[in-house]
């Protein structure tokens, strides 16, 4: 079983700069499972900045057979570690032992195989035909590229899912990831960013997990000038990145 008070920033294991946690509660049961680390602002600014680092450095981003290599490891320890998974999202999502197996678990990581073939298969360039223009013949080409730093905001519902359907798609075109999920379902998170560094050959700093108990984090991580594309799944409620200053 995981340590479920740490993070999962530049391929290690972390606790929050401050030492905060906050606590996570079965919704069904009202019971206190434990507790999660709760990032404030500098947290959230080391996971961007090692994301950005690694984007940078270039590792994997043009590599497609290595990221479908990562993303097979991925599924491959998933299905091992199925049970756990099972039991830590049931815990802390309330949903019952067949609704994990009809649609949150199961199929879920059935799909990371398509999305490494895809990773594998795409055509990132293609040719078009060519052309005249003012300066004489010219051949032109149509070349895909990956974004960047993805910021990844996650709700509770259906956190499995969610956390891998943007994870491993943003993995799989070449990105790095900074993944925040909402404050009701931390471990899920947690333990599939542990997993994923404990079990694949992904970089550090390609994937990172932070966890808080404020919704502000995200905020920060949506306006923050070094993160390149956000994929969000949630409400649309304002919040102020810079009341999230803490003494």
């Amino acid at each position: 079983m995981i340590d479920r008070a740490q993070m999962i920033i530049n391929g290690e294991l972390v606790a929050a700069g401050s030492g905060r946690t906050f606590e996570n509660i079965n919704p069904a049961t009202e019971e206190v499972l434990g507790v999660a680390a709760d990032a404030g602002p500098a947290d959230l600014d080391a996971a961007v900045a090692a994301a950005r680092r690694r984007f940078d450095q270039g590792a994997g981003s043009a590599d497609p057979a290595l990221r479908a290599r990562c993303l097979r490891q991925l599924q491959t320890a998933l299905q091992a570690r199925i049970e756990q998974i099972r039991e830590v999202l049931i815990a802390e999502t309330g949903c019952t032992l067949s609704l994990s197996r009809l649609m949150q678990v199961e199929p879920v990581i059935a799909d990371i195989g398509y999305v490494a073939d895809l990773a594998e298969s795409y055509a990132y360039e293609q040719a078009l035909p060519d052309t005249t223009t003012l300066m004489g013949p010219a051949s032109r080409v149509v070349r895909r590229e990956p974004g960047g730093v993805v910021g990844a905001i996650t709700p509770w519902n259906f956190p499995l899912m969610l956390n891998l359907v943007k994870v491993t798609g943003a993995l799989a075109a070449g990105n790095t990831v900074v993944l925040k999920p909402a404050p009701d379902t931390p471990w899920t998170a947690a333990l599939l960013g542990r997993i994923a560094l404990e079990d694949t050959n992904l970089p550090p700093g390609v994937i990172n997990v932070v966890t808080s108990a404020e919704h502000g984090i995200g905020a920060q991580l949506t306006a923050h000038r070094d993160v390149d594309l956000i994929t969000f799944t949630g409400s649309t409620i304002a919040v102020d990145a810079g009341s999230m200053a803490r003494p």
